[in-house]
């Protein structure tokens, strides 16, 4: 029996888009190759936004899971570092609370305008593979008791 596609959301910030859009393309990309249905793009201003989205997509019963993609470059303040380690902590909440993985791939905090376009692809691509594992690794999980790798 062939195992069932994994069905994802992704949530990408607008902000920085000369970064995030390239990101959308590798991760849309990279769900194919890897044989997962994209069910939705879900795109908002910045960074902060993506909590929400998030939330919006994993009620949704026709997605296993959520991928984030973002870039919070560093500034002259520290608000690069309460955005990112504020929006980090709640999409781990809400991973927990709709019990569906859903990845990190938010470059940043500190991170210059030249180290994000270095990191396009890497960060894309883990974020996709992430939540495609844990997406299988949780419905393996569900089925029977062994060990889960």
């Amino acid at each position: 029996m062939q195992e069932a596609s994994i069905r994802i959301g992704i949530v990408v910030s607008e902000f920085n888009y000369d970064i995030t859009h390239l990101m959308l393309d590798k991760a849309l990309s990279h769900a194919k190759f890897l044989n997962a249905e994209v069910k939705s793009v879900f795109k908002v201003p910045g960074t902060f936004e993506i909590p929400l989205a998030v939330k919006h997509l994993a009620s949704r019963d026709d997605i296993d899971c959520v991928v984030t993609l973002g870039a919070v470059i560093k500034g002259e303040t520290k608000h690069d570092e309460i955005i990112a380690g504020q929006v980090a902590r709640l999409i781990a909440d809400l991973s927990l609370e709709f019990n569906k993985p859903i990845s990190l791939g938010i470059i940043g905090p500190g991170a210059t305008h030249e180290q994000a376009m270095e990191r396009i692809e890497e960060y894309a691509t883990r974020a996709v593979e992430s939540a495609i594992k844990m997406s299988r690794r949780v419905r393996i999980a569900g089925q029977r008791p062994q060990v889960i790798e």
